[in-house]
């Protein structure tokens, strides 16, 4: 037990306990309703989604390193996977690679000589780490398309009901009847406005390469 944790803490293996131990936490809190499991995704992802700036310059910048993201991870063939579950398994695997190489190789080795391999074993272990996380989340990946809900011009103007902590210009969900099991759509509130849990929303229109509808409340779509 002492070896185990004494490797966990020691360099390299510590950054990646650290950044596991952020996801854990992220995950915890997740399961708590204290954060909402989309939150990271509207901030990161550029597939559904989009940070809109309240400028032109601020909106433009921000979707082209959104769109950089999902981009990537479209290449890695994991579109429509959370980004936390993909940060999540990388940063596991990364720190299974150097938790062994520490255990097996590094802490034989001179002190000088241990700190230079432990960076090459770090910056190393990131190359399998992302192939093995692409081939581990493809299927899921794959299973996540066929989940997700098609969009279609004829919900425009439907009231639903915000499911996720909150609505806003970054991110959040809403659920709308559609005659069956009804959908869950991601949506996006005017700047400066925040929808809270369980008010009710209007459709307004359908952002096609993002793949989100912007809403505004239901009392403001009836006093038009």
């Amino acid at each position: 037990m002492i070896d185990f944790l004494e490797t966990c803490l020691t360099f390299p293996t510590v950054v990646y306990s650290v950044l596991l131990a952020v996801c854990i936490v992220y995950w915890l809190l997740a399961m708590t309703g204290l954060l909402d499991l989309d939150a990271l995704d509207g901030l990161l992802m550029g597939d559904g989604h989009l940070v809109h700036g309240d400028g032109a310059h601020g909106a433009h910048g921000e979707s082209g390193e959104n769109t950089a993201t999902a981009g990537m991870l479209a290449r890695l063939g994991l579109s429509g996977v959370p980004i936390m579950v993909v940060l999540t398994v990388l940063f596991f695997l990364g720190w299974l690679a150097t938790y062994f190489v520490h255990l097996l190789v590094l802490r034989h080795l001179p002190d000088g000589l241990r700190i230079l391999a432990g960076i090459v074993t770090l910056l190393g272990a990131l190359a399998p780490g992302i192939l093995l996380t692409s081939l581990l989340l493809r299927p899921i990946a794959r299973f996540m398309v066929k989940l997700k809900p098609q969009a279609a011009a004829s919900i425009l103007g439907r009231v639903g009901a915000v499911i996720s902590p909150v609505v806003d210009a970054q991110g959040g969900r809403a659920e709308f009847d559609d005659g069956g099991a009804g959908l869950i759509l991601q949506v996006r509130a005017p700047p400066g406005i925040t929808f809270a849990r369980g008010e009710r929303v209007v459709l307004l229109s359908h952002d096609a390469p993002a793949n989100t509808h912007a809403v505004i409340s239901e009392t403001e779509f009836n006093n038009r």
